[in-house]
C-alpha cells in the first residue's frame, strides 16, 4: 500500500511507513556522507552503528556486526517515529503543520542521540566536522522528521481535543459545544 492523499492511514501503518521511510533515507545519507567524510563503506557505516553496542569490535565482526547495525538502525528509526506519531494524538498541531514539525522533530532527535545518548553508549568516536553536523542535522529533519510527519497526517480518525469532547457529549446525551451539530470530516461518533 502506497500512502495517498486521499487514503488515510491507520495509527500502526504511520508508524511503520514513517518509520521505514525514515529508516531508508536515514541510512542513504548516512552512507554518502561517511563515504565522503571518512571514506565508509555501507558495511562500515552499519558497523559504526553496531559499535555502540560493541564499540570497536563491532568492525571486526563483519557481515554479522553490519546486521546488528542494520536492526538498531531500524529500531531506532520506528521508535522515533512511534513517539511523533503518538504525540499528534495529544498535539494535533504536529499533524496540522506536518511540515514545520516534522522538520524540528527531526533536528531535535539528530541533536538528542548525538550529544545526549551517543555519549553514553560504546559508540566509536566518529570523524565530526561542520559539514558532517550540518548534513546531519539537515538531513534528520529532512529525511527522518518529514517523512514521520506527514505519514503522521494521514492517520484516520485524527482526534482533537475538542472533537473528543463533542463525541463525549454525544454519548453523553449532551447538546454539542458550540453550536455544531456536524462531525468532524473523516469521524464517526
Amino acid at each position: 500500500m502506497i500512502m495517498s492523499k486521499s487514503k488515510p492511514i491507520t495509527l500502526g501503518a504511520a508508524i511503520f511507513y514513517g518509520g521505514l521511510i525514515a529508516g531508508i533515507l536515514d541510512a542513504a545519507d548516512g552512507v554518502v556522507a561517511y563515504y565522503f567524510a571518512a571514506g565508509f563503506n555501507p558495511i562500515q557505516v552499519l558497523q559504526f552503528i553496531a559499535s555502540g553496542f560493541y564499540g570497536a569490535a563491532a568492525f571486526q565482526m563483519g557481515i554479522s556486526g553490519a546486521l546488528v547495525g542494520l536492526l538498531a538502525h531500524f529500531f531506532i528509526a520506528f521508535a522515533v517515529a512511534a513517539i511523533y506519531v503518538g504525540a499528534t494524538r495529544f498535539l494535533p498541531m504536529l499533524s496540522r503543520e506536518a511540515a514545520m514539525w516534522g522538520t524540528i522533530y527531526g533536528a531535535a532527535v539528530f541533536i538528542v542521540m548525538n550529544f545526549v545518548v551517543l555519549p553514553h553508549a560504546a559508540v566509536v568516536k566518529s570523524p565530526l566536522s561542520l559539514p558532517l553536523l550540518l548534513n546531519g542535522v539537515l538531513g534528520h529533519a529532512l529525511f527522518v522528521g518529514l517523512p514521520i510527519a506527514l505519514a503522521a497526517r494521514r492517520i484516520t480518525n485524527q482526534s482533537s481535543s475538542a472533537s473528543v469532547l463533542r463525541r463525549l457529549n454525544y454519548k453523553a446525551g449532551l447538546p454539542p459545544a458550540s453550536g455544531t451539530h456536524e462531525q468532524d470530516e473523516g469521524e464517526s461518533l
